[in-house]
């Protein structure tokens, strides 16, 4: 051994050489996996919520996600989110609750399990598809169960809710049976957003909005003759009115057209006539057919044209002027064509003006018999040409063009929706309610001042969503669902009181809701008795006692958002009691402020007259870098089992952390590997301060007096700044400040300033010296105050510190 190398030897001998079990590496891919089976073995739910027992409740209600597939960043982000609030609100001293929940009906399982099934689909029975869509619910549960436990969230995973559970069925028809019982579900003959690929009707949240490329069309509507015109006013050439429509397929339905009396209108002389537009658009309109603007032989107020007839440009018969406040000079003639079956304001005019919801397209989206024979058996999307076509052709079409629009789309299957009447089931939200007789809308409207909306914008956005929203069809035409317990006999009447739901209430919650797609009539309702119900109609009560084998069972399910709303009635009430609705916290995307929130908010009211919640949370959407959407057909997503894989769960939660959750965020693999590098030095200076106290026993070694003019007491009282900074942010839901005032914290306090000045004394002092222990007793506090605060974000990796420094759990 050369002299040197004896010399080096002995001054290491010397010196106190850090030494830790918290490595540098921190093999998140390998470790967290087994930390995972660790917290599960050893019951870290229930132990928690052993110890938080008698502390004051934070009741915090997981919105279901759907059962269907992996899951992907947007469930990162969410259930990330939702972790860091279960976290930090047990360490802040509450007993945090934690069901999670899975959305188990609807069309997007239903319509996967058909296309698997094909022709076999034919011959099917209804329950024999329920079970095939019931083993596809429950194999995506369980997979996503586990995806979401890799992502270190802490929850009763042992028992979770799940919206087909007999137990929630049945619940969801007690919220049903109550709303029946206030006269606020009334059935009726209705345009609804309607999806031709699936066959059923559609809520407002279940549709997105796409750019799509239509046609403009301009049409002429003559006016009958001979008849007089406003003003004794008489012509010689034929008079039309001219009406504007970016829905050709619509115009055989046509019954009326709808003007504003507040309007002028004018009488222009193009090719084939004269016209009636508003002079307001007139120029416009006449410059798009090729005709200089003029002025009017003559005008008239709107008001003077009501009553006038016409005759349809291409089907046998009549139709006439009527008025309508929704006519506007934005767009169009200033004259609406007016198609009671196939929209809501036409629906509306329909009804005062006692027209006919007229709807010739049947559920495929193909014309019916009532047409013209050139249309018959023509789907909405092909006649849109045959009728521009035909109007060239017969010189009622003034002009065409393509444009661009947003138009409305079935959010699960993407295809372009229409407005179609059928018969559905509606919850009003303008009908009073109990004796102050206030209507749903306006209660909505009213509570929602009093709910904490973060961002703050978020109530206005609600708010506003709520002022504009149509009744709520509640009824779907499908298989896999909960289904709407009515019956009706041969004359189209129906049973639907609270006493009858009750009935097949409690037969859902013995048998689940597969009874009522095999079980009789006279077996549902074999515990109802119309006579011990008050609301029974007559046409049951005047009937022998055998009516039950006389009627028949409906074949509508619930829309999936009023099963989900719900939740509060089916989980939060039977596990936590009564008192803990209202629920202090909702959480999900901005999107649910016309979903799962708005959905919630008003069966809630309907039945309790509270809101479901104190506090509402939301955040914005994952988009790629350039902020596009992400999707699997371009190419830009980015899998949330291959970043697991790479980074780690802790890696990717110090991300979410990291995100301004108000707006839309922005994903690339870079923020990741950025966020790695973050981590990573926090994981160092924790690593740097237990390696310095491996020889530090703290209940011989502490030294409890630390004297203001030492770095230490500085160095404490950042550490006590970091808390008080940290708590609050937590309470405030700002985990990005969280993150910064953590990463700031040990980038700069610790490891620039305080344990660069530390360095010295920790490897030369004395072992068991003043000063040394001193510093050993600031840098113990520190770690055990450092690992508290990032335990809500940074799980695993907290708990192999603490481990590290406690040598116990």
């Amino acid at each position: 051994m050369s002299k040197q190398t004896s010399e080096q030897k002995s001054y290491k001998s010397t010196l106190n050489l850090p030494k830790t079990r918290f490595g540098m590496k921190a093999n998140l891919v390998q470790n967290e996996p087994a930390s995972i089976k660790r917290w599960a073995a050893a019951g870290l739910y229930q132990k928690v919520r052993a110890v938080c027992n008698g502390r004051p409740t934070y009741i915090f209600h997981d919105g279901p996600p759907y059962a269907n597939g992996s899951i992907h960043l947007g469930h990162l982000l969410n259930k990330v989110l939702k972790d860091f609030i279960v976290r930090s609100k047990t360490m802040a001293g509450y007993d945090v609750p934690y069901v999670p929940g899975w959305d188990c009906h609807g069309l997007p399982i239903e319509h996967k399990v058909m296309q698997q099934l094909g022709n076999k689909a034919i011959n099917m029975s209804a329950a024999s598809i329920r079970r095939k869509c019931k083993n596809d619910a429950e194999k995506f549960v369980k997979l996503q169960s586990k995806q979401m436990q890799r992502l270190l969230t802490l929850a009763d995973y042992d028992d979770p809710y799940l919206t087909m559970h007999p137990s929630y069925e049945a619940a969801v028809l007690d919220v049903f049976a109550e709303l029946v019982d206030k006269s606020l579900v009334y059935r009726h003959l209705k345009p609804v957003h309607w999806s031709i690929e699936n066959q059923t009707a559609l809520a407002e949240a279940e549709l997105e909005y796409y750019d799509r490329e239509d046609s403009s069309i301009y049409v002429l509507f003559q006016l009958m003759t001979p008849q007089s015109l406003p003003n004794g006013l008489v012509v010689e050439q034929p008079v039309s009115l001219m009406i504007w429509t970016t829905t050709p397929w619509t115009l055989p339905a046509n019954l009326a057209v709808a003007v504003n009396e507040r309007y002028q209108y004018g009488l222009y002389p193009i090719e084939h006539g004269l016209v009636v537009i508003a002079t307001e658009l007139a120029p416009k309109v006449l410059i798009s057919g090729g005709i200089e603007p003029i002025e009017p032989i003559a005008t008239f107020e709107g008001k003077e044209l009501l009553g006038l007839k016409y005759v349809h440009p291409f089907v046998d018969r009549n139709g006439g002027v009527v008025c309508a406040d929704y006519v506007t000079l934005e767009d169009g003639t200033g004259l609406v064509h007016t198609a009671p079956g196939h929209g809501v304001e036409d629906y509306q005019t329909g009804i005062r003006e006692e027209l006919s919801i007229y709807c010739p397209v049947r559920g495929d989206g193909i014309f019916d018999d009532t047409v013209p024979d050139w249309l018959k058996g023509v789907d909405v999307w092909s006649a849109n040409q045959r009728i521009i076509d035909h109007l060239r052709k017969s010189s009622h079409l003034f002009h065409v063009n393509k444009f661009t629009h947003s138009y409305p789309h079935d959010w699960r299957g993407k295809k372009p929706v229409i407005f179609r009447a059928t018969e559905q089931w509606f919850l009003s939200v303008d009908s009073p309610v109990g004796e102050a007789g206030v209507s749903l809308r306006d209660r909505a409207l009213a509570v929602t001042k009093d709910i904490r909306f973060s961002p703050d914008w978020g109530g206005n956005r609600m708010r506003g969503m709520l002022e504009s929203r149509p009744d709520w069809c509640l009824s779907r035409q499908r298989t896999w669902g909960l289904p709407i317990p009515a019956f009706f006999n041969s004359d189209g009447k129906f049973l639907l009181t609270a006493t009858s739901i009750r009935c097949i209430a409690q037969q859902i919650r013995q048998h689940g809701s597969d009874y009522w797609f095999t079980a009789e009539p006279e077996e549902l309702l074999a515990q109802y008795n119309p006579q011990d119900d008050p609301k029974a109609p007559d046409w049951i009560k005047s009937k022998t006692p055998d009516f039950k084998s006389k009627i028949r069972k409906s074949a509508d399910i619930f829309d999936v958002w009023f099963e989900s709303g719900s939740s509060w009635n089916a989980v939060v009430r039977p596990r936590f009691g009564d008192t803990a609705v209202p629920t202090d916290l909702y959480l999900e995307g901005s999107d649910q402020h016309r979903g799962w929130f708005q959905l919630s908010l008003l069966p809630a009211l309907g039945v309790t007259g509270e809101s479901p919640f104190r506090n509402v949370l939301t955040h914005g959407f994952i988009v790629d870098k350039d902020g596009h959407k992400m999707s699997k057909s371009l190419g830009n997503t980015l899998e949330v089992e291959d970043l697991l894989k790479i980074y780690g769960a802790d890696v990717c939660r110090w991300w979410v952390s990291s995100l301004n959750t108000d707006r839309d965020i922005k994903v690339d693999e870079a923020f990741f590997k950025v966020a790695s590098e973050e981590y990573r030095k926090v994981r160092n200076t924790l690593r740097f301060i237990l390696s310095n106290l491996n020889d530090f026993d703290p209940k011989s070694n502490r030294n409890p007096v630390v004297e203001p003019v030492n770095i230490e007491a500085w160095a404490l009282g950042e550490r006590t700044r970091l808390v008080r900074t940290v708590a609050q942010a937590y309470n405030d839901f700002n985990f990005r400040k969280v993150h910064e005032a953590i990463f700031n914290f040990c980038n700069d306090t610790m490891s620039a300033i305080y344990l660069s000045a530390a360095k010295d004394r920790l490897y030369c002092d004395e072992p068991n010296s003043h000063r040394r222990r001193r510093t050993q007793t600031t840098m113990y506090e520190i770690a055990d105050t450092l690992i508290r605060l990032i335990s809500p974000i940074l799980p695993h990796t907290a708990d192999e510190a603490w481990m590290a420094l406690h040598g116990s759990e």
